[in-house]
């Protein structure tokens, strides 16, 4: 069939505009074909959320002509992480792996409407891509030799490749048949800035109290992102805090290691749910970012596996098109499949069982999670092991 692109993307989000940029200088063609309207993507808002990145992501955003795009001054340095459980007061403590690395430490936060932000600016130039606001697909059909991707205006595209990257709700992935396995917490996210008088030292704070989870996230020395999980039917214990209460619910679980914190953004909710793809591919598609995996916040890695993705899927892509190859070969999306694959199962499910065990109240599940942070804190291998895992998801 005669084709309009070469490749469909599905999602005009941080991972499929990294895809694209991972294309720049490929000889394929790529319509993205996006829901929200050109000015949502073009100057995105503040939504709350910032998003760790690991040295690995920030070389792959430098590499596709992201990371300039960014505000120097909006990029935190996290040098280290530190995790608390209950009301005791010892600390597992993750310092950075490397001493020598002082400036690099374990990674960055960047707010999430910046990596949107500066992603459509790399996008905005690249001669390969065209981009469709304003519609939503309807249907995919997909055969051996391509797909026709039907939107909800009726109108289709057809392909060689269709590529999912509408988030962990995708409902193209649905309509690829591609099945996924859901982890719905029964928990809802509160994230809100903070200003506080005492120093963070750009260090991560998770603290697992009993009731409710609260990660402290760097981001000036004397500002931090709040993010505070609770059980969905407890959520406006949270929300219904004027921000005077608000303040003192947050120094009080802190301990006041933070000093004096004063509220200064407005608080963003997010429902908390998982999700894994049971497989990354099917004819002629692919499922990439959190279409592909959606985790738990809990190790900040949801972007980081996102860009991997977006990685692995473009340089086979690449290769093959300069080659005269398949782009979509079953071989090739297998391929893509096992790499992505072989990082993502132990992640996901290693998460969600870490998030079981923090967050249970039963006695064995507190004397578990102690032995657990003392056994990490006091085996250097086992320390360095999660260390690396934080800093690092292997793009190779």
């Amino acid at each position: 069939m005669s084709l309009d692109a070469d490749i469909v993307v599905v999602g005009a989000g941080p991972a499929g505009l990294a895809f694209c940029r991972s294309l720049a200088q490929s000889p394929v063609s790529m319509i993205v074909v996006e829901k929200q309207e050109q000015e949502s993507i073009a100057k995105p808002q503040f939504d709350g959320r910032e998003i760790a990145l690991t040295h690995a992501s920030r070389h792959a955003m430098e590499k596709f002509g992201i990371w300039d795009h960014v505000p120097a001054d909006e990029i935190y340095l996290l040098r280290d992480a530190k995790v608390l459980d209950g009301t005791s007061d010892y600390l597992l403590h993750f310092p950075q792996p490397d001493s020598n690395s002082k400036k690099e430490g374990l990674g960055y936060f960047i707010a999430n409407h910046n990596i949107r932000q500066a992603s459509y600016n790399a996008v905005s130039t690249q001669d390969n891509v065209q981009i469709r606001y304003g519609h939503g697909v309807a249907d995919v059909a997909l055969s051996e030799k391509g797909a026709v991707v039907t939107l909800e205006d009726g109108s289709s595209i057809k392909c060689r490749l269709v590529v999912a990257a509408d988030s962990r709700f995708s409902n193209t992935r649905r309509k690829m048949g591609i099945g996924a396995d859901w982890n719905d917490f029964g928990r809802t996210v509160h994230v809100f800035r903070m200003e506080h008088s005492i120093s963070n030292e750009h260090t991560a704070i998770e603290c697992f109290s009993y009731g409710r989870t609260l990660a402290i996230l760097p981001l000036d020395e004397h500002l931090c992102s709040c993010v505070v999980t609770i059980d969905s039917h407890r959520a406006h214990e949270i929300s219904d805090l004027s921000p005077e209460d608000l303040e003192q619910t947050i120094m009080e679980q802190l301990k006041h290691r933070l000093g004096q914190m004063k509220f200064v953004e407005k608080m963003v909710t997010y429902p908390l749910v998982g999700v894994h793809a049971k497989q990354f591919y099917g004819q002629s598609c692919a499922v990439i970012g959190d279409a592909a995996v959606g985790m738990h916040p809990v190790t900040a890695h949801g972007y980081n596996l996102g860009l991997q993705s977006a990685v692995i899927l473009g340089q086979l892509i690449d290769e093959a098109a300069r080659a005269g190859q398949d782009i979509a070969a079953p071989r090739l999306l297998s391929r893509y499949n096992i790499k992505h694959m072989m990082s993502t199962r132990t992640i996901y499910h290693g998460t969600n069982f870490v998030v079981k065990l923090f967050t249970a109240e039963t006695p064995p599940a507190k004397l578990l999670r102690k032995a657990v942070m003392r056994i990490s804190n006091n085996l250097p291998p086992v320390k360095y092991l999660i260390s690396r895992q934080l800093t690092h998801v292997s793009h190779r």
